[in-house]
């Protein structure tokens, strides 16, 4: 049996100097068409957003979207005043009724701590 051998031409190894030059719209994007989201004419604004970090971006517009969903229960609040529920009167009320069905009667407003309590005020 016969063994043969190939020998490959010798290629000799040239150092080549490579200037590097990142993409336009960073590394990781197409050279040819632009980078996502907006297009290349977004405002300035838009643009210094966009280099922020994400979680700030976030807590930004959650805590935007909170103050405009409080806006309307300002309102409210500054029309009518604090609920009638609050008021001594319908709290009384409201301990009577639950005294009178005897509703937690262990350690609630139906027990005996809680009478003799309220007796001396």
């Amino acid at each position: 049996s016969y063994t043969i051998i190939h020998r490959l031409p010798k290629i000799e190894a040239t150092m080549v100097k490579v200037w590097y030059e990142p993409p336009p719209y960073g590394p990781g994007s197409s050279l040819n068409r632009p980078s996502y989201g907006l297009p290349s004419t977004k405002p300035q604004w838009v643009q210094a957003l966009a280099r922020r970090p994400e979680a700030m971006l976030i807590a930004g517009a959650c805590a935007g979207f909170i103050a405009i969903a409080y806006i309307p229960i300002m309102i409210r609040e500054s029309r009518q005043g604090l609920p009638f529920t609050i008021s001594p009167e319908y709290q009384a009320a409201q301990r009577a009724y639950m005294r009178y069905h005897n509703m937690n009667p262990i350690f609630g407003i139906s027990s005996k701590s809680a009478r003799a309590a309220d007796e001396a005020h």
